[in-house]
């Protein structure tokens, strides 16, 4: 038994989280199986951070705002090369486990974290469950989307979000009994704290109002490593929304261009990275988001608020066909007719995909009850 309490007895589950949008994931998890425990079930975790990406800004209070536990083992990795990345967390993870197994390693999304424990944990002969699994982007220029590819490939237990992402995995021949349609967890922990979502301290100092400002996040080589078009698109964001303040919550490697650019328009604030509660309550409240990130466009989806993506392809069809999110591309120039359609009125409405419900972590540990606890 470790500090945590440990016990040999019960089924240990390695909850593996590498990057800011894991903790969103694995927080209704780590609640589920805290019921579970409450139960005298036989279900415990262990909480692996990577060290993938820390950052107090980007991860540190995540922990605390959604009731994370601190990591019973963080690997260190630190940054780096993807392949340095990959090389680290794999000869760390594999020491974790030769020295102190698990029954079971579950992983999340896409990052470098999930494929490079997915690999490990496998050649030790521990089985893995992917939540997220089988989303699709089709774009192999994306990190992401390899990573997806080979996590999938030799997952044990498919968890997906939705009937597009089972396809995806039948058309890989994933057998149809080891997929899982259990919803979004991190719908969930949007749902669990929408009544938490408070105002960032510069709410006042922007004079922001509810529906009058635009949230906006750049991360992607695509759109933020040429200086040339990333100030082209930054001048057709100040130009197009009109005088609207845009927050700019900027990501550590926009950071890097951005400090070469001057003269930027007078309406877009640049502000750091912001918590959770924080982050979400700008979102719910905003005219329109305006992102190049996956997993904000299924937050507008179910705050039914307007998204559009910089984007030329999307893992997440779902919200574009059913929800509030469009994708524009990378191209400057087809973005101001996007806005002008909104201060139109014209956006459509959307709606939200079956099974983002809140019960997707319930879910997920009621069937490792039934498979490893005889329920």
């Amino acid at each position: 038994m470790n500090n945590r309490g440990i016990t040999l007895s019960l089924y240990t589950i390695d909850i593996i989280a590498g990057a800011r949008p894991n903790f969103m994931k694995i927080a209704p998890i780590i609640r589920a199986i805290k019921k579970n425990q409450n139960k005298n079930g036989c279900l415990q975790y262990r909480l692996v951070h990577t060290g993938q990406h820390y950052d107090a800004r980007m991860s540190g209070n995540f922990f605390s705002q959604l009731g994370i536990p601190e990591p019973d083992i963080n690997l260190g990795v630190g940054s780096g090369t993807q392949a340095e990345q990959t090389a680290a967390i794999m000869i760390n993870y594999e020491k974790l486990l030769i020295q102190k197994p698990s029954d079971l390693c579950l992983v999340v999304g896409d990052v470098t974290s999930t494929m490079a424990c997915t690999i490990t944990a496998q050649k030790l002969g521990v089985p893995v469950a992917h939540v997220e699994a089988g989303i699709r982007s089709g774009d192999w220029s994306m990190p992401e989307e390899i990573n997806r590819m080979v996590t999938d490939s030799i997952t044990n237990y498919f968890f997906t979000t939705t009937k597009i992402a089972n396809e995806n995995l039948r058309r890989s021949a994933v057998p149809k009994e080891r997929i899982f349609f259990v919803g979004n967890t991190m719908i969930d922990t949007l749902l669990f704290n929408i009544d938490r979502l408070c105002a960032p301290s510069f709410w006042d100092d922007f004079k922001l109002e509810t529906g009058q400002y635009f949230v906006l996040t750049l991360h992607r080589p695509a759109n933020v490593d040429v200086l040339e078009s990333f100030e082209r698109m930054l001048r057709t964001i100040g130009e197009g929304t009109r005088s609207l303040p845009v927050i700019f919550p900027v990501h550590p490697r926009t950071a890097k261009t951005l400090s070469s650019l001057k003269d930027l328009p007078d309406n877009i604030h640049f502000v750091d990275p912001q918590p959770y509660l924080e982050f979400n309550y700008m979102v719910k409240n905003a005219k329109a988001v305006i992102t190049d990130s996956g997993g904000i466009t299924e937050e507008c989806t179910v705050l039914g608020v307007p998204c559009m993506t910089l984007r030329d392809s999307t893992e997440r069809p779902e919200t574009v066909t059913i929800g509030t999110n469009e994708l524009i591309g990378t191209d400057s120039t087809k973005l101001k007719p996007a806005l002008d359609k909104l201060f139109a009125d014209k956006w459509k409405k959307g709606k939200i995909p079956e099974l983002w419900d809140g019960k997707t972590g319930d879910r997920i540990v009621s069937i490792f009850e039934q498979k490893f606890c005889g329920k």
